[in-house]
């Protein structure tokens, strides 16, 4: 609904534009994706993300490796074990699986949550940055989404030095 409402006001201010005649307009465009994967605060933010679960994962690699070993000695004893030690590493097995599955889960929900976190803080920031550069330079429109856009719109690359000089 939003892209449909923007893209009227787009399509509304270049109709405009027409019947103005001399009106010129100023627009922009900035590759949010792009901020995301090399803007130095969300690089940073990554970093600290990624050693802030470093030691979850390291545990979730210990888990999975326990599983396998455990797989494999079942797979090798499997034939001259007694039905009851058997049985009892197989249920052994099936725990450390239901285990390392519920634990990945969690980490893949909690890191998701961090990195949404930090990124929507490297938003607020490019956003604000994006601002700046909109009124120093007289924009009328500066666009985060399009489905197609010029490279002589595309200011990505001040806001990205922008953001590194912060």
């Amino acid at each position: 609904m939003k892209k449909v409402v923007v893209l009227s006001l787009v399509a509304g201010l270049f109709l405009g534009m027409g019947s103005a005649g001399a009106t010129e307009f100023k627009i922009g465009f900035v590759n949010t994706e792009r901020l995301f994967r090399e803007a130095a605060p969300a690089v940073r933010a990554l970093k600290k993300i990624e050693k802030e679960f470093a030691s979850r994962d390291q545990e979730l690699q210990k888990l999975a490796k326990q599983a396998r070993d455990l797989q494999s000695s079942l797979e090798k004893e499997g034939l001259t074990l007694s039905e009851a030690d058997r049985r009892n590493k197989e249920q052994d097995l099936a725990r450390l699986n239901r285990d390392f599955q519920r634990l990945q889960r969690e980490f893949r929900e909690d890191l998701n949550l961090r990195k949404n976190e930090e990124l929507a803080g490297v938003l607020e920031r490019a956003n604000k940055v994006i601002q700046s550069i909109a009124e120093a330079e007289k924009y009328d429109l500066i666009l985060q989404e399009a489905v197609y856009k010029s490279a002589r719109i595309d200011i990505t690359d001040k806001v990205l030095k922008a953001l590194a000089d912060k």
